[in-house]
């Protein structure tokens, strides 16, 4: 299990004494990750206000490109199981992929990030459209 994020909080005592205590939440985003299909993402440290970056590497594409680590940035809630939110920019192509979901911790305090995403293809004209973004899940975890 990977260290959670973690802030000092004041904790008060009875007869006036005060007392700090480090509180640390589950599922800090912080690390490397491997999802369901082999693809790998790197996310640097998070934030105070919960904003991070770092790179993606997918192990699944439908282009004749070759396949290059990619930027992304996103968010996360700064709580327990945050939901989080990222976005990578593609650099072997013309299309963009977000994600959302939530990080739990499994019955075995290993951290696991569950996602949907919407990936967003160039559409060589208007009438194109309509075929222009696919839907999907992957599951992540973290790599040790």
């Amino acid at each position: 299990m990977a260290p959670g994020y973690c802030t000092k909080t004041p904790l008060l005592l009875l007869l006036g004494l005060a007392l700090t205590t480090t509180v640390c939440s589950k599922c800090h985003l912080s690390g490397r990750w491997k999802n369901d299909l082999g693809s790998t993402m790197s996310i640097g440290s998070v934030d105070s206000k919960g904003g991070f970056e770092g790179s993606y590497l997918t192990a699944v594409s439908s282009t004749n490109n070759t396949i290059t680590e990619s930027p992304l940035a996103g968010a996360q809630q700064l709580d327990d199981e945050p939901t989080v939110g990222f976005t990578v920019k593609w650099t072997f192509s013309k299309s963009m992929t977000v994600f959302t979901g939530q990080c739990f911790e499994d019955d075995n305090g290993n951290d696991v990030l569950e996602t949907m995403w919407l990936l967003r293809s160039h559409a060589g004209e208007r009438t194109d459209n309509w075929k222009a973004t696919s839907v999907g899940r992957n599951i992540f975890t973290r790599e040790l």
